[in-house]
Protein backbone atom coordinates (compact mmCIF):
# COMPACT_ATOMS: atom_id res chain seq x y z
CA UNK A 1 0.00 0.00 0.00
CA UNK A 2 1.17 3.06 -1.69
CA UNK A 3 1.92 6.45 1.39
CA UNK A 4 -0.86 8.02 -1.16
CA UNK A 5 -3.09 5.31 -0.71
CA UNK A 6 -3.11 5.54 2.96
CA UNK A 7 -3.42 9.44 2.52
CA UNK A 8 -6.77 8.88 0.75
CA UNK A 9 -8.14 6.07 2.90
CA UNK A 10 -7.70 8.31 5.93
CA UNK A 11 -9.20 10.88 4.35
CA UNK A 12 -12.37 8.81 3.33
CA UNK A 13 -12.44 6.84 6.80
CA UNK A 14 -12.41 10.09 8.71
CA UNK A 15 -14.88 11.85 5.72
CA UNK A 16 -17.33 8.57 6.30
CA UNK A 17 -17.15 8.75 10.27
CA UNK A 18 -18.25 12.42 10.18
CA UNK A 19 -15.47 14.29 11.29
CA UNK A 20 -13.71 17.36 9.83
CA UNK A 21 -10.74 17.89 8.75
CA UNK A 22 -9.35 21.16 9.70
CA UNK A 23 -6.08 21.45 8.52
CA UNK A 24 -4.21 19.15 5.28
CA UNK A 25 -1.47 19.75 3.23
CA UNK A 26 0.89 17.27 1.01
CA UNK A 27 1.96 14.19 3.44
CA UNK A 28 -0.48 15.11 6.72
CA UNK A 29 -3.78 15.83 7.89
CA UNK A 30 -5.06 16.75 11.11
CA UNK A 31 -8.21 16.07 12.26
CA UNK A 32 -11.22 16.63 14.92
CA UNK A 33 -12.24 13.46 16.10
CA UNK A 34 -15.94 13.32 16.92
CA UNK A 35 -17.03 11.83 20.34
CA UNK A 36 -17.75 8.19 18.79
CA UNK A 37 -13.89 8.02 16.52
CA UNK A 38 -12.16 9.57 20.07
CA UNK A 39 -14.13 6.74 22.03
CA UNK A 40 -13.06 4.35 18.93
CA UNK A 41 -8.94 5.50 18.49
CA UNK A 42 -7.86 6.45 21.89
CA UNK A 43 -8.03 4.41 24.04
CA UNK A 44 -9.62 6.86 26.87
CA UNK A 45 -12.46 4.61 28.47
CA UNK A 46 -11.47 6.61 32.02
CA UNK A 47 -12.19 10.00 30.95
CA UNK A 48 -15.43 8.79 28.71
CA UNK A 49 -16.86 6.77 32.01
CA UNK A 50 -16.35 10.20 33.88
CA UNK A 51 -17.65 12.73 31.54
CA UNK A 52 -20.46 10.73 31.01
CA UNK A 53 -21.01 10.10 35.33
CA UNK A 54 -20.43 13.45 36.18
CA UNK A 55 -22.09 15.28 32.64
CA UNK A 56 -19.39 16.92 31.90
CA UNK A 57 -18.50 18.82 28.34
CA UNK A 58 -17.22 16.24 25.94
CA UNK A 59 -13.75 17.34 24.21
CA UNK A 60 -12.62 15.31 21.47
CA UNK A 61 -9.75 15.09 20.67
CA UNK A 62 -7.76 16.36 17.64
CA UNK A 63 -5.18 14.02 15.67
CA UNK A 64 -2.69 14.93 13.46
CA UNK A 65 -0.90 12.50 10.90
CA UNK A 66 1.91 12.18 8.46
CA UNK A 67 1.51 10.11 5.90
CA UNK A 68 4.90 11.38 4.33
CA UNK A 69 7.74 12.70 6.59
CA UNK A 70 9.30 14.19 3.32
CA UNK A 71 6.37 15.77 2.06
CA UNK A 72 4.87 17.31 5.85
CA UNK A 73 6.39 20.86 6.59
CA UNK A 74 8.95 20.23 9.41
CA UNK A 75 6.81 22.21 12.25
CA UNK A 76 4.27 19.69 11.65
CA UNK A 77 3.94 17.28 14.66
CA UNK A 78 1.91 14.17 14.79
CA UNK A 79 1.86 10.20 14.40
CA UNK A 80 3.84 9.16 11.36
CA UNK A 81 1.53 6.27 9.42
CA UNK A 82 2.83 3.83 6.78
CA UNK A 83 1.55 0.18 6.44
CA UNK A 84 2.37 -1.62 9.52
CA UNK A 85 1.94 0.95 11.45
CA UNK A 86 -0.29 0.06 14.81
CA UNK A 87 -2.67 3.25 14.42
CA UNK A 88 -3.73 2.43 10.69
CA UNK A 89 -4.27 -0.83 11.46
CA UNK A 90 -6.07 0.33 14.14
CA UNK A 91 -8.23 2.30 11.58
CA UNK A 92 -8.70 -1.10 9.35
CA UNK A 93 -10.18 -2.33 12.04
CA UNK A 94 -11.91 0.31 12.83
CA UNK A 95 -13.35 0.60 9.58
CA UNK A 96 -14.49 -2.89 9.55
CA UNK A 97 -16.67 -2.44 12.55
CA UNK A 98 -18.10 0.72 12.00
CA UNK A 99 -18.70 0.43 8.46
CA UNK A 100 -18.85 -3.37 7.69
CA UNK A 101 -22.51 -2.36 5.93
CA UNK A 102 -24.48 0.84 5.59
CA UNK A 103 -27.94 1.81 3.15
CA UNK A 104 -27.67 5.21 1.82
CA UNK A 105 -30.36 7.72 -0.53
CA UNK A 106 -29.07 10.25 -2.83
CA UNK A 107 -30.31 13.66 -1.83
CA UNK A 108 -30.86 14.88 -5.20
CA UNK A 109 -32.46 17.87 -5.91
CA UNK A 110 -35.36 17.20 -8.21
CA UNK A 111 -38.70 19.62 -8.84
CA UNK A 112 -40.88 19.17 -6.10
CA UNK A 113 -43.79 16.79 -6.71
CA UNK A 114 -42.08 14.65 -9.18
CA UNK A 115 -41.58 11.40 -8.19
CA UNK A 116 -38.04 9.95 -8.83
CA UNK A 117 -36.91 6.51 -8.99
CA UNK A 118 -33.66 5.32 -7.06
CA UNK A 119 -31.28 2.65 -8.28
CA UNK A 120 -29.67 0.27 -6.43
CA UNK A 121 -26.30 0.03 -6.50
CA UNK A 122 -23.82 -2.32 -4.69
CA UNK A 123 -20.67 -0.47 -3.50
CA UNK A 124 -17.74 -2.86 -2.40
CA UNK A 125 -14.17 -1.32 -0.97
CA UNK A 126 -11.89 -4.10 -1.48
CA UNK A 127 -7.94 -4.79 -0.29
CA UNK A 128 -5.86 -7.09 -3.16
CA UNK A 129 -2.95 -8.26 -1.13
CA UNK A 130 0.15 -9.87 -2.76
CA UNK A 131 1.94 -11.80 -0.46
CA UNK A 132 5.37 -13.59 -0.69
CA UNK A 133 8.46 -13.26 1.36
CA UNK A 134 7.16 -9.30 0.88
CA UNK A 135 3.97 -7.91 0.89
CA UNK A 136 1.74 -4.95 -1.10
CA UNK A 137 -1.47 -4.23 -1.26
CA UNK A 138 -3.73 -2.74 -3.43
CA UNK A 139 -7.16 -1.21 -2.57
CA UNK A 140 -10.34 -0.83 -5.42
CA UNK A 141 -13.40 0.13 -4.92
CA UNK A 142 -16.54 -1.79 -7.23
CA UNK A 143 -20.13 -0.83 -8.07
CA UNK A 144 -22.18 -2.65 -9.08
CA UNK A 145 -25.80 -1.95 -10.11
CA UNK A 146 -28.11 -4.25 -8.91
CA UNK A 147 -30.51 -4.17 -12.16
CA UNK A 148 -28.66 -3.93 -15.42
CA UNK A 149 -25.26 -5.32 -13.93
CA UNK A 150 -23.15 -1.86 -14.92
CA UNK A 151 -19.70 -2.07 -13.15
CA UNK A 152 -17.46 0.98 -12.25
CA UNK A 153 -14.21 1.43 -10.63
CA UNK A 154 -13.39 4.04 -8.15
CA UNK A 155 -17.09 3.89 -6.93
CA UNK A 156 -16.26 5.58 -3.57
CA UNK A 157 -14.64 8.63 -5.05
CA UNK A 158 -17.73 9.02 -6.92
CA UNK A 159 -19.92 8.47 -4.09
CA UNK A 160 -17.51 11.39 -2.44
CA UNK A 161 -18.71 13.63 -5.06
CA UNK A 162 -22.30 13.57 -4.16
CA UNK A 163 -24.82 13.93 -1.41
CA UNK A 164 -26.04 10.90 0.38
CA UNK A 165 -28.30 10.36 3.30
CA UNK A 166 -29.70 7.31 5.67
CA UNK A 167 -33.56 8.38 5.32
CA UNK A 168 -35.10 7.91 1.72
CA UNK A 169 -35.78 11.35 0.18
CA UNK A 170 -38.71 13.28 -0.48
CA UNK A 171 -40.72 12.55 -3.66
CA UNK A 172 -38.62 9.16 -4.14
CA UNK A 173 -39.27 5.25 -4.35
CA UNK A 174 -36.44 2.39 -5.13
CA UNK A 175 -36.78 0.20 -7.46
CA UNK A 176 -36.25 -3.52 -6.44
CA UNK A 177 -32.81 -4.90 -7.90
CA UNK A 178 -32.50 -7.66 -10.12
CA UNK A 179 -29.36 -8.46 -8.82
CA UNK A 180 -29.36 -9.86 -5.39
CA UNK A 181 -26.74 -8.54 -3.36
CA UNK A 182 -25.14 -11.50 -2.39
CA UNK A 183 -24.91 -12.79 -6.52
CA UNK A 184 -23.57 -9.26 -6.65
CA UNK A 185 -20.93 -10.05 -4.47
CA UNK A 186 -19.59 -13.16 -6.50
CA UNK A 187 -20.18 -10.80 -9.76
CA UNK A 188 -17.67 -8.01 -7.87
CA UNK A 189 -15.49 -11.20 -6.94
CA UNK A 190 -15.27 -12.97 -10.10
CA UNK A 191 -14.25 -9.62 -11.83
CA UNK A 192 -11.28 -8.57 -9.18
CA UNK A 193 -10.08 -12.28 -10.09
CA UNK A 194 -10.34 -11.93 -13.81
CA UNK A 195 -8.65 -8.79 -13.66
CA UNK A 196 -5.76 -10.44 -11.49
CA UNK A 197 -5.57 -13.16 -13.68
CA UNK A 198 -4.60 -10.80 -16.51
CA UNK A 199 -1.84 -9.23 -14.73
CA UNK A 200 2.03 -10.20 -14.74
CA UNK A 201 3.03 -11.57 -12.08
CA UNK A 202 6.75 -11.41 -12.18
CA UNK A 203 6.86 -10.82 -8.37
CA UNK A 204 5.85 -14.42 -8.22
CA UNK A 205 8.22 -15.59 -10.48
CA UNK A 206 11.23 -14.08 -8.61
CA UNK A 207 10.09 -14.91 -5.60
CA UNK A 208 10.29 -18.68 -6.54
CA UNK A 209 13.62 -18.37 -7.49
CA UNK A 210 14.15 -16.99 -4.04
CA UNK A 211 12.18 -19.64 -2.37
CA UNK A 212 14.31 -22.24 -4.75
CA UNK A 213 17.79 -20.47 -3.99
CA UNK A 214 17.19 -21.32 -0.45
CA UNK A 215 15.79 -24.78 -1.06
CA UNK A 216 18.98 -25.27 -2.57
CA UNK A 217 20.98 -24.46 0.44
CA UNK A 218 18.54 -26.43 2.63
CA UNK A 219 19.21 -29.51 0.59
CA UNK A 220 23.11 -28.76 0.51
CA UNK A 221 23.23 -28.49 4.28
CA UNK A 222 21.49 -31.43 4.99
CA UNK A 223 22.90 -33.80 1.78
CA UNK A 224 25.14 -35.49 3.77
CA UNK A 225 23.16 -36.68 6.60
CA UNK A 226 21.64 -40.35 6.66
CA UNK A 227 18.24 -39.12 8.10
CA UNK A 228 17.12 -35.68 7.22
CA UNK A 229 14.46 -36.02 10.19
CA UNK A 230 11.84 -34.00 11.55
CA UNK A 231 13.76 -30.50 11.22
CA UNK A 232 14.82 -30.77 8.01
CA UNK A 233 10.88 -31.08 6.71
CA UNK A 234 9.53 -28.25 9.18
CA UNK A 235 12.22 -25.71 7.62
CA UNK A 236 11.07 -26.84 4.24
CA UNK A 237 7.56 -25.84 5.51
CA UNK A 238 8.66 -22.77 6.57
CA UNK A 239 10.38 -21.99 3.58
CA UNK A 240 7.37 -22.24 1.63
CA UNK A 241 5.26 -20.26 4.06
CA UNK A 242 7.65 -17.60 3.86
CA UNK A 243 7.75 -17.62 0.07
CA UNK A 244 4.75 -18.64 -1.65
CA UNK A 245 3.17 -16.08 -3.88
CA UNK A 246 -0.58 -15.96 -2.66
CA UNK A 247 -3.18 -13.35 -3.52
CA UNK A 248 -5.78 -12.53 -0.99
CA UNK A 249 -8.84 -10.72 -1.59
CA UNK A 250 -10.84 -9.22 1.30
CA UNK A 251 -14.03 -7.30 1.58
CA UNK A 252 -13.18 -3.79 3.96
CA UNK A 253 -17.05 -2.60 4.03
CA UNK A 254 -19.42 -2.30 1.78
CA UNK A 255 -23.53 -1.08 1.00
CA UNK A 256 -26.16 -0.25 -0.76
CA UNK A 257 -26.66 2.93 -2.32
CA UNK A 258 -29.75 4.13 -4.06
CA UNK A 259 -28.79 6.72 -6.53
CA UNK A 260 -30.67 8.25 -9.79
CA UNK A 261 -30.18 7.35 -13.25
CA UNK A 262 -28.00 10.22 -13.78
CA UNK A 263 -25.49 9.66 -10.97
CA UNK A 264 -22.99 7.53 -12.32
Amino acid sequence: MQQQEIHKFLERYFHANGCEIIDRGPGYMTVQLTIDLDKELMNRPFYWHYLEKTGGIPNPMQLTLITNQQLAPSHIKGEVIHFGSPRLHQIFDSARNLAGYIRLYENHRQAPGKQVPLRPWLGMNIRVSYQCDRKRDVFKSIGLQLINGQMVESFHDRLLGMSLTPKIPDYSFTLSPLIMPGSGVYRVANFIKAEIEQEDHIWADEARKRWQKDLSLLEHFYEEAEEKGESYENEKTALQEQYEPKVNISIINGGLFYLTDSAV
